[in-house]
């Protein structure tokens, strides 16, 4: 467990600085999904999961 979450926020910083530096290129994508699989694989999954679920039901309530 250790060994994965030092990963994640290895790979959260690298996602991070490669946003900050305004270019995405194609490792940088991978990076970005090799931190979506590592996140998925943590205690944080759930909490993630129910926060983008609820914020998809305010988006999807609302009226324009």
């Amino acid at each position: 467990m250790a060994v994965s979450i030092s990963v994640v926020v290895l790979l959260l910083v690298l996602a991070v600085i490669f946003l900050r530096n305004g270019g995405l290129k194609v490792t940088h994508a991978l990076v970005c999904a090799l931190l979506g699989f590592f996140l998925a694989g943590t205690s944080m999954a759930p909490t993630i999961h129910n926060g983008v679920a609820a914020t998809a039901d305010v988006v999807s309530s609302l009226r324009p």
